[in-house]
């Protein structure tokens, strides 16, 4: 019995860093996603990063198929479920970003699009007990800590909803849905394929708003637009955003959510605000306030808060 919890404790450490892992790549992504969708248009960069992260998510799962260190659908029952759940979180995650890129794109503030957008370590609770998924009097208590850490790291002015902001809030609700269908269904699909399928569908859904809001009413026409690829800016956030923050992050969320409160992997997974701003510090040269300073140490202990069992042991 001691082995089996020491190997379910491993497990969840295990997962619990690689969610870390993925917060650090998103907390970097911040700004990369900000440049890329001004220049391209925030429908048409987040449909080209999906799609690229759909492609290199496929040429890794072709290669670790030949090394036999994925699974492949055993029955058309498990390619049904490997399908349906790769769509409902491919249409959760399009309408997710999209609104998050849309409300960057006209006029939210950095600030608080990290704020609102992790407002899901709130949501994803709450919505949890509908389905049965009850949290530990700590996490709730570090979901509180998280959410204060949060407002001090990324609030400086006074604080007040504009448009973008309720767009951040709805991206917010949206990612939380994303979240309880991988908690509730990723576990029965290979993630390399879940991750595949879902960027699929993401850059499917991009790409129409794209095409008819961005591309062809484009000033001076498709020929015009085609020249927008010749910078190679625009080519850096495309990579990074469609290798990295897709493919890498998005897939190390699907395998780090296994065996994890819902809860608890979206306080983890919360941690991007705080990698953006230690971001800004190491490569841009920012300076962090006490303020900003006081919201990660909440923020780090709500994380810590959220890992201890209280529960007595026999």
């Amino acid at each position: 019995m001691k082995s089996k919890n020491s190997s379910e404790i491993n497990i969840k450490t295990r997962n619990s860093l690689l969610l870390g892992f993925a917060s650090i790549i998103w907390g970097i992504s911040f700004v990369v996603q900000q440049v890329g969708g001004m220049e391209l248009g925030a429908y048409t960069f987040n449909g080209l990063r999906m799609l690229i992260g759909a492609l290199a998510v496929y040429l890794a799962t072709f290669i670790f198929d030949r090394k036999g260190y994925s699974s492949k659908p055993a029955s058309p029952a498990d390619r049904k479920m490997l399908w349906l759940t790769g769509l409902a979180c491919g249409v959760f995650l399009a309408i997710a970003t999209n609104l998050q890129q849309v409300a960057l794109n006209y006029g939210g503030s950095t600030g608080k699009a990290g704020f609102l957008t992790a407002v899901y370590i709130l949501i994803v609770p709450i919505f949890g007990l509908f389905f049965g998924t009850k949290c530990r009097w700590n996490v709730w208590v570090s979901v509180a800590i998280a959410l204060a850490g949060l407002y001090f790291l990324c609030i400086r002015d006074t604080f007040s909803l504009q448009t973008p902001d309720l767009l951040l809030l709805g991206c917010a609700l949206t990612f939380s849905f994303q979240i309880i269908t991988i908690d509730r269904f990723g576990g029965k699909c290979d993630g390399l394929r879940l991750s595949a399928i879902e960027f699929l569908i993401t850059g499917i859904i991009s790409l129409v708003p794209a095409l008819l809001f961005e591309i062809i009413p484009y000033e001076g026409g498709f020929g015009q637009w085609i020249t927008l690829f010749a910078s190679g800016k625009v080519w850096f956030t495309l990579l990074y955003m469609g290798c990295l923050s897709c493919a890498v992050g998005y897939t190390l969320q699907i395998i780090g959510m296994r065996g994890l409160n819902p809860t608890v992997a979206s306080l983890l997974m919360s941690l991007e605000s705080v990698f953006a701003l230690l971001a800004g510090v190491v490569f841009l040269k920012q300076t962090m306030s006490g303020r900003e300073l006081f919201g990660c140490l909440l923020m780090f202990a709500a994380i810590v808060l959220s890992q201890i069992n209280f529960s007595r042991r026999s």
